[in-house]
């Protein structure tokens, strides 16, 4: 009898979800799936994330190795040193912070050609059809959305067209209603003639125009260039399995190097107290190696496969004590975003990250199209000689970094979170204590956390750590040399983190976090 694979999809909106979950019921692959998720995400999250906004996909088939798609924008033409001579750093708001391109509708139609070699594609129409629905229907406003609202009031709220995200100019609360017409015009327009029509056709045309007029430096020609690419995960053995991640211009290479310098030093803890601090101890060689390397690709010193070699981990080793704190801080990267997890009913997996940077982005909106623009852009330097010097057709760094692992039993996990800064450190704390600790995926994800470094709005580069694991290991902590500030319980600080495993008789678990607004569905 052949064995039949499950299917499971989990994201940080239950709408989304259950987007991806109907497709998955309708014999959809996981790329399928995710495709409909990431337009719906895109409506009912739209402070996360959006059509205006980058994508990394991972997506393994059973018996192949991972590949990746980089669908992240690079610089507009107009963007260099030059344009931006009269400013100290980029804005990260307003039209000057909508510097590159979209990138993610271009990853969806690159997944689906990958798709469409798997077996004979849904139609477009269908994989749109509930964002559209979403978005012409109107959705309920989170409370995550509300935070948002109320973050980027003062920014925002004088733009006419970010009108649609306020409740008649003022901010938005817990269950209003958001209708997003416009954007179910556009959405309905790339259903009936194609995605390409968002950087070959009229939508390119309109956003084009309303970026130009807005004060941006993109043009048409910039959407007429972009491509999404193929490009190869970064990976690293552990003692426990294989794990993938996104290369430059991603900080994947941080949350490999996070988890393998662990799997090195993780018989040194002998309580929860070593464990937390070993794996911020890890972060921090993570995170000076990221801040001195990652770049855009063309621009790269080393081969970042070459920094997970065993020898270079050894060396990032005799920096770390499980006795004391190495001093802190480093450059802190922050952001916020989407992560979402599928696997199909061949075992096929896929996980995908979609982002706007912060909430709302540049805070730019088309309003012919609905659409609002990112602002990854203001992630580059204006400094000549910066590893993130700005020019013309490169890409910024990215905290954006989807995982995936495959483990020695034979079990595959596709996992991530939204955060920024936190990325890595939660994917770590996730994957550990499912692997190490032997908690279940759920509890891996829902237990407390936390997160070393600055946060949107925030100047400090200290240790925050949820109350209830304060509890636990908070005093150790401080005693070890650890600057440490605590937070309340269950707090969208750490990220939205989602997991997806399918094991070897073909059944699947999937799980969300109880910090979002998500849910997590297995068949």
């Amino acid at each position: 009898m052949q064995k039949m694979t499950k299917f499971g999809f989990t994201a940080p909106h239950h709408a989304a979800a259950k987007v991806g979950n109907d497709i998955l019921e309708q014999g959809g692959t996981a790329i399928e799936a995710m495709v409909a998720a990431a337009a719906s995400i895109a409506v009912v999250y739209p402070h996360m994330n959006g059509l205006g906004g980058d994508g990394f996909w991972l997506i393994s088939e059973p018996g192949k190795d991972p590949i990746a798609i980089d669908a992240c924008g690079v610089a507009a033409q107009l963007a260099s040193l030059d344009y931006y001579a009269q400013e100290q750093q980029i804005p990260s708001r307003g039209p000057k912070a909508a510097l590159t391109m979209a990138g993610a509708v271009a990853g969806w139609q690159k997944a689906l050609d990958i798709s469409a070699n798997w077996q004979s594609s849904l139609p477009l129409k269908t994989l749109l059809q509930g964002a559209i629905t979403q978005a012409s229907e109107g959705i309920e406003v989170t409370q995550s959305m509300e935070d948002a609202s109320v973050k980027t009031f003062e920014d925002l709220s004088g733009n006419v067209h970010f009108s649609q995200f306020l409740n008649k100019g003022k901010v938005l609360k817990k269950g209003d209603t958001v209708v997003l017409a416009t954007l179910a015009s556009t959405l309905s327009r790339l259903a009936e003639v194609g995605l390409d029509d968002f950087y070959q056709g009229e939508i390119a045309q309109q956003l084009a125009n309303d970026l130009t007029k807005a004060g941006s430096p993109i043009r048409l020609d910039d959407f007429h260039q972009y491509q999404a690419k193929l490009v190869t995960p970064l990976n690293v053995s552990t003692s426990f399995g294989k794990i993938y991640n996104l290369p430059a211009p991603t900080q994947g290479v941080a949350s490999l190097l996070i988890l393998a310098l662990f799997d090195k030093v993780k018989d040194q803890a002998t309580n929860e107290t070593e464990f937390v601090h070993l794996l911020i101890e890890c972060t921090k060689q993570a995170f000076i190696a990221r801040n001195q390397y990652v770049t855009d690709p063309s621009r790269l010193s080393t081969d970042l496969q070459q920094l997970l070699s065993d020898q270079s981990l050894d060396d990032m080793l005799t920096n770390i004590s499980v006795k004391t704190a190495l001093p802190w801080p480093y450059e802190a990267k922050h952001g916020d975003t989407i992560w979402m997890g599928a696997c199909d009913n061949q075992g096929r997996m896929v996980s995908y990250i979609q982002s706007l940077y912060w909430e709302y982005g540049s805070g730019v909106v088309s309003p012919s199209t609905g659409i609002v623009w990112n602002n990854r852009g203001t992630s580059f330097s204006l400094e000549k000689d910066h590893l993130q010097a700005l020019a013309p057709g490169l890409k910024p760094f990215h905290t954006l970094n989807p995982a995936f692992a495959e483990l020695t039993d034979g079990r595959r996990l596709s996992y991530g979170t939204m955060g920024g800064e936190g990325q890595p450190q939660t994917q770590a704390a996730l994957f550990s204590r499912f692997i190490y600790q032997g908690k279940s995926l759920q509890q891996s994800i829902a237990l407390g956390r936390w997160l070393l470094g600055r946060t949107w709005g925030d100047q400090s580069h200290n240790l925050k750590i949820e109350s209830d694991l304060a509890t636990e290991v908070g005093q150790a902590l401080i005693e070890k040399g650890h600057d440490m500030v605590i937070v309340d319980a269950c707090n969208e600080l750490m990220g939205h983190a989602g997991a997806v495993i399918l094991d070897t008789q073909g059944n699947v678990d999937a799980a969300t976090d109880p910090r979002s607004d998500g849910q997590a569905f297995t068949s």
